[in-house]
């Protein structure tokens, strides 16, 4: 096995193919995913090393720093390679302080857009998530308007693909009466399973899921019986929680973060670890 076959399986939806071991940029800029890197040097090499190991995909948004991920991204990898997929999102920017601001009036979310053609130093994005909810989560409400200044550009030729994020089934369905969805973005990893249902539907019409947090975010994933498989199987907790969410359905695609080279190896390693049947049915039993 070469280096370039670490990051697993693929997926395909519409003329996009995902690795499934994907990575997230989020934690490339500063404390609390705002200013430069710690180690602007590692970050770049964190980036050349995702795509080394066989990564094909990349999550980012211009907010992330703000500019300071995108930059990153153009700084080690363009001009990118024809297999590389690079999703960002829209719906939020940053305030000088570093506070999250939600901005998804039809203005805003095309400056949106024009940004990160701009900072990634391309003519078209290959898939723009439309970021909804707020600190809560999902917020139960009409998205058409949003979704359709999307669907607008996506014409104009400035996106290649759709998809949402922090929404539900209903969302989802009224986003698909005005153009194909491909990804969704949710909350969800071992401990946090509410989109169960979602996650199923998504894989029977051929649309990829994509957990964020896929590792407990902020309160990282502690459970007995996560500790308990891993060290049956000589692997981190973190390894096996990746390697349940892939073996979960076939249109999971993740994209943990990390801004060490090290870290990166060992998320990516989790798509080559099997869990037998004994270490599903235990981690099974997490979150329920």
């Amino acid at each position: 096995m070469t280096d370039t076959d670490l990051a697993g399986d693929t997926f395909r939806v519409a003329d996009l193919t995902f690795t499934r071991m994907g990575y997230g940029t989020m934690q490339l800029p500063g404390p609390g995913v705002f200013g430069p890197p710690r180690d602007r040097a590692e970050a770049l090499e964190v980036l050349r090393t995702a795509y080394d190991l066989g990564v094909r995909h990349l999550d980012t948004a211009d907010f992330y720093g703000p500019h300071v991920s995108n930059e990153l991204i153009r700084e080690a990898l363009h001009p990118y390679p024809d297999d590389l997929v690079i999703v960002t999102k829209v719906g939020a920017v940053r305030d000088e302080r570093g506070g999250w601001v939600l901005e998804r009036e039809p203005d805003q979310l095309r400056r949106q857009v024009d940004d990160n053609l701009r900072r990634l130093g391309v003519e078209a994005l290959d898939v723009v998530n439309l970021r909804l909810g707020d600190h809560r989560g999902v917020v139960a409400e009409s998205i058409a308007e949003k979704f359709g200044v999307l669907a607008d550009l996506q014409r104009q030729g400035k996106i290649r693909h759709l998809g949402l994020s922090v929404v539900d089934a209903d969302q989802l369905a009224e986003a698909q009466t005005i153009a194909p969805v491909v990804t969704v973005q949710n909350l969800y990893n071992l401990a946090h399973r509410h989109d169960d249902p979602l996650v199923d539907a998504l894989a029977e019409q051929g649309v990829a899921f994509v957990p964020f947090f896929p590792l407990g975010g902020f309160d990282p994933l502690q459970a007995a019986e996560l500790d308990a498989v891993a060290g049956r199987l000589d692997a981190t907790p973190m390894a096996v929680a990746l390697a349940w969410l892939l073996h979960r359905s076939p249109n999971m695609l993740l994209i943990p973060g990390t801004s060490s080279v090290a870290h990166l190896r060992e998320n990516v390693a989790a798509a080559m670890l099997d869990l037998p049947d004994d270490a599903l049915a235990e981690l099974a039993t997490i979150g329920r």
